[in-house]
Parts: structure tokens; C-alpha cells; sequence
């Protein structure tokens, strides 16, 4: 069954061994709720988008538009740097990958980390790497919502992999909320949310692809600077 492509958040990142700097465009927030699932927002989403620096004018012989076109309105593109964790060869995708754009923080955990085949039961090593990003959200001093998102590969059926990305993502929240209390601050809102194959970030046709689409991801904003 084909799901939808990834939103335009995900588009255009090039991944590479290290820190890769590349460019994405800025999302808005959709709605709030303290560790419930809504229906459709998107998957990732930054809260703000800044207006364009630079005025440019439509009606210039220079930009050699054809005729009838028109410019689409202005957007500030986004920072983003992404280190990828362990192995990022083809063959064996790495473990954990962490974005930082000027907007939001990701950390992307493959699902192989953190538990075994179709299971949504977290492997003894999973509690760790939860440990470590619930105290990179506490020093951050986080107060905005903390996203907890599953996703699975498009093998099997797409009813089977709605519920084991919902049940992943919630075993994951389970691990940070209690992370995050035994810290200090019990005070995070959260949504847990399970898309199953849907935004894909490799191509299923491979087993590569396959293992990076298997994956929680735990986004939040830093407050500003």
C-alpha cells in the first residue's frame, strides 16, 4: 500500500559520515496536548518562520522568469546539522542520528537499538541512550512540548505498522517522562504518535532504507538564545 511521501521538512538532506550542513524549510507547530496522539499534524515542524531578509523585485528583466510565471512568496531556509552516530555506511545505517537546525532539536534512534524484530519491548541498552537525551532536554531547560514519534518500515501490513510505531513511540515516552521527573522537571507536555510507514526517510526497496525508516524520534524546541 503507498503511504505519503516525506513532508517538505525532510526533503533535500544529504546525509554523510560527521556533521552535514544542508539547507530545509521552516514548518509551523500544529496543536498541543499533554501525551495524547492527534489525528494528522506533520512529523516534524519548527514553531516560528522568520520573514525573508531580502526584497526582490518580480518585475525585474533579470530573473528571466517565462512568461506567465510568477514568484512563489519568499521563505528563509533553515540551518541544519546532522551527526550521525556509529556506522552510516549503506550496509549498516548508524545507530543514532541527532539533528540541530536554529529551530528544533531531533534525535533519531534506530529501531534495532532499541528493540528486538516486531517488538515494542525496549532492549536493556535503549534505556541509556533515553537517559542521555532526557538530560540534554533538562540542561536545554525545554519548556516547549516534546514530540515522541514512531515509524516503521512498509513491510507487512500498514494496520500492523500504525500500531507498533504507536507502541514504540510510547515505550520510548514512557522511558524519557520518567528520565526527565528523576532529573528535576516533571513538568514537560508531550505528543506520542505512531505513523507507521508513512514519511519515509529512505527507500524501502532496500534493507539499508528499510532500517533507517524503523526508528523513534524525540523532537523538541529550545528556548532562545
Amino acid at each position: 500500500m503507498k503511504r505519503p511521501a516525506a513532508p517538505a521538512a525532510s526533503l533535500g538532506l544529504t546525509r554523510t559520515l560527521g556533521v552535514t550542513i544542508t539547507f530545509t524549510f521552516v514548518l509551523a507547530a500544529g496543536p498541543v496536548t499533554t501525551a495524547v496522539a492527534d489525528t494528522n499534524p506533520p512529523p516534524t515542524a519548527a514553531d516560528s518562520t522568520p520573514a525573508a531578509p531580502v526584497t526582490i523585485d518580480p518585475t525585474s528583466p533579470n530573473l528571466r522568469l517565462p512568461e506567465g510565471s510568477t514568484l512563489a512568496p519568499p521563505k528563509v531556509l533553515d540551518i541544519v546539522s546532522v551527526t550521525d552516530e556509529g556506522s552510516s555506511t549503506p550496509s549498516k545505517p548508524a545507530a543514532q542520528r541527532h539533528e540541530e537546525s536554529n529551530s528544533t532539536i531531533t534525535y533519531a534512534l534506530q529501531s534495532e537499538v532499541l528493540f528486538k524484530k516486531d517488538s515494542a519491548v525496549l532492549s536493556p541498552a535503549a534505556s541509556g541512550r533515553i537517559q542521555a537525551i532526557a538530560s540534554d532536554i533538562n540542561a536545554r531547560h525545554v519548556s516547549s512540548p516534546i514530540r515522541v514519534f514512531g515509524f516503521t518500515d512498509n513491510l507487512g501490513s500498514s494496520a500492523h505498522g500504525d500500531l507498533l510505531s504507536k507502541q514504540r513511540a510510547n515505550a520510548v515516552y514512557q522511558v524519557l517522562v520518567t528520565e526527565l521527573g528523576a532529573d528535576g522537571d516533571s513538568s514537560h507536555t508531550f505528543q506520542v504518535r505512531g505513523y507507521g510507514e508513512d514519511y519515509p526517510i529512505a527507500d524501502n526497496s532496500t534493507e539499508s532504507g528499510r532500517s533507517q525508516n524503523r526508528r523513534v524520534e524525540i523532537t523538541f524546541t529550545p528556548p532562545a538564545s
